[in-house]
């Protein structure tokens, strides 16, 4: 699987997806589905693109976060709050298997563009809606983003140290779990409506991904009582999981999550008494005694560089991963044997790298057929095509719609 556009009919060819949503879960979604061959159409506001534009670095006055999440989309502009936006979604929308949007719930009501006149238009449209919050409750109709999300599920109050404050992810955690999940949903209401030939919509909340990510603490408390603390690197289920840092001044991540991997470790750092102690027979047992176990290996792991280490571990069918930044990830040879980072052309900044499609198909694979568009780039290539006439796009632009 390289970067471009080949000769096989991908999977999602001929589906066709209005991207109407912002910052980052629903256009990440729509990105998932265009990058296995789904026809998307990024639609956004004539004079107020969507922020991802602008978001992060930029190179010569040119978003470079926005070239990966606004691959594989044409780019129209359209004000949906002008008669001639709206009357020309609903000409889209009548052509389109999926919309994704991300607006606060009443929003595309107040527009007479909800699902009463969407579904009317198409009784077979998808109509996904992402929020922070969902669609009706106490909260919904409040601003939010995926870090809100991050706090409200329990993800920060058991990430960092113990004695440390709660930590958020520096990156959108919540946002990319929820374009995954929203994916999946939307193929999920397209297997139904092969079934039944109808539409349906889709009510994504941003806080529920992430709590389903997190595990059985839910059955954990209800059962048990049992709230989860923050442990740093340390698990709760098994030890020694840690990062240790090497002679090199570089660091390494170990997991013991499978007893025998455990006594392979110990074995490894010169410690196989531990082995025949009881509480180490369980991952709970030697998560009780980490101090130990962190010793032990942190001590044996201290005393080498970091390709020694891995080496012996490797050589002990032991797991272990060095701790990667972007820089390490780019030469890892794992990564290029996968194909997880590749290279492709771009009109305005020539070759670039970025992620590859998210997996793997060996018969239908995946294709970054092209980079973000600028704003606006298609809009009248993608009307004329559903038959807007020269005259209807001036008379459009006079009116702000476009």
């Amino acid at each position: 699987m390289t970067g471009t556009a080949t000769a096989t009919v991908p999977p999602l060819h001929g589906l066709r997806v209005l991207d109407l949503a912002t910052l980052f879960a629903g256009p990440l979604a729509a990105t998932l589905l265009g990058d296995f061959g789904a026809e998307v159409v990024k639609v956004e506001h004539p004079t107020k693109p969507d922020p991802s534009r602008g978001h992060g670095p930029s190179k010569d006055g040119i978003g470079l976060w926005w070239k990966l999440l606004g691959r594989n989309k044409r780019t129209i502009t359209l004000n949906l709050s002008t008669p001639g936006g709206r009357a020309t979604l609903l000409r889209l929308a009548a052509d389109a298997d999926v919309i994704v949007e991300n607006f606060r719930p009443g929003t595309l009501e107040k527009w007479d563009l909800g699902w009463e006149e969407l579904s009317a238009a198409n009784p077979r449209l998808v109509l996904t809606r992402v929020t922070a919050f969902g669609q009706f409750g106490p909260y919904a109709h409040r601003p939010g983003f995926g870090t809100l999300a991050e706090a409200m599920s329990g993800f920060a109050a058991i990430t960092g140290e113990p004695d440390a404050p709660p930590t958020l992810p520096p990156f959108g955690l919540a946002d990319s779990i929820t374009a995954l999940a929203t994916a999946y949903a939307v193929m999920t209401a397209l297997a139904a409506r092969e079934r039944t030939g109808r539409g349906q919509v889709v009510d994504m909340a941003i806080i529920e991904p992430m709590l389903a990510v997190l595990g059985p603490q839910t059955l954990w408390y209800d059962q048990l009582g049992y709230v989860q603390q923050r442990t740093g690197n340390r698990s709760a289920n098994n030890a020694p999981r840690n990062t240790y840092r090497t002679a090199d001044g570089t660091w390494v991540a170990v997991s013991t999550s499978a007893q025998s991997i455990a006594e392979r470790v110990l074995r490894l750092v010169g410690r196989p008494e531990l082995i025949d102690e009881p509480w180490f027979a369980t991952g709970a047992g030697r998560a009780e005694h980490a101090d130990v176990l962190d010793r032990a290996v942190g001590t044996w792991i201290a005393a080498r560089p970091r390709t020694e280490v891995l080496a012996a571990f490797e050589k002990a069918e032991a797991a272990v991963a060095p701790v990667q930044d972007v820089r390490d990830v780019m030469d890892d040879p794992q990564y290029q044997a996968l194909g997880t980072v590749t290279a492709v052309d771009d009109p305005e900044l020539g070759r670039i790298r970025m992620q590859n499609v998210l997996f793997r198909l060996s018969a239908t694979p995946g294709a970054i057929r092209w980079t973000g568009r600028p704003h606006g780039a298609d809009t009248d290539e993608v009307l004329t095509e559903l038959g807007l006439t020269p005259a209807e796009l001036a008379a459009l632009r006079a009116e702000g719609a476009l």
